[in-house]
């Protein structure tokens, strides 16, 4: 077996921790610290989020879409190939290294999808756009860390707690999709999720296919419209 070459490396800004790019053949592999986070060879689940998340809103005019974290760009294409030709799609990504090498060594995986002039680039905080993202997006799909309990930056709780949920529910139009990959089940998420006023569906998705490798979980969490108070009854 060949063995893996050593690409690149890059520091995670705001962190200690770096990211290392490393290839074996046609195979590619993102690690921190050594910790594979993604390959190449496995992204079924990565492809199945954006599907779960787009296609209810694939025909939408003007669909606004923000994807939090580019890893090898399977995400970022399942999405674009839903989507109309007016759409936007909004990258958040942390790393610029990352950005750099979805645009060279890690280009034809999935077909560039950097390259579609569909597709915005920030080189930030995904926690910063879902502030800032007041009625703004479609859909939201979160791929930033290993899931809601563990995750790759402890800075990211925010995320998955009831106020960053709150901001996502804010932060999406009528019947938008908020969607989060997570490494395992998590039952205590999706109660939050349904406290935040979103309708949940759970499930179980395969790393490499829908038959083969690690089962991962995804969230598809869809905008309810919040509850207005009963008015008060005036006294006599």
């Amino acid at each position: 077996m060949l063995p893996w070459r050593l690409l690149d490396r890059a520091k995670i800004p705001g962190s200690r921790a770096e990211l290392t790019l490393h290839q074996r053949g046609e195979e590619f592999s993102i690690r921190t610290d050594g910790l594979e986070l993604m390959n190449s060879r496995a992204h079924g689940s990565e492809a199945l989020l954006a599907q779960l998340s787009c296609t209810p809103i694939a025909e939408r005019k003007r669909a606004r879409v923000l994807i939090g974290g580019l890893g090898m760009g399977y995400t970022l294409r399942a999405a674009l190939s839903l989507l109309r030709a007016d759409a936007e799609v909004v990258v958040a990504e942390l790393v610029p290294a990352v950005v750099s090498w979805n645009r060279t060594q890690l280009a034809q995986l999935a077909s560039n999808p950097l390259a579609d002039r569909r597709v915005s680039v920030k080189e930030t905080d995904v926690v910063e756009l879902v502030r800032a993202g007041a009625g703004r997006f479609d859909a939201i799909v979160l791929d930033v860390d290993n899931g809601p309990t563990h995750m790759n930056r402890p800075e990211n709780q925010w995320l998955y707690a009831r106020a960053g949920l709150a901001s996502a529910h804010a932060a999406l139009r009528a019947q938008g999709v908020l969607s989060v990959w997570s490494v395992s089940p998590d039952p205590g998420f999706t109660e939050r999720l349904r406290a935040a006023d979103f309708s949940v569906e759970v499930v179980n998705a395969r790393g490499h296919t829908r038959t083969k490798g690690a089962r991962h979980t995804l969230w598809i969490a869809t905008r309810s419209e919040r509850k207005a108070a009963p008015a008060a009854r005036k006294s006599r």
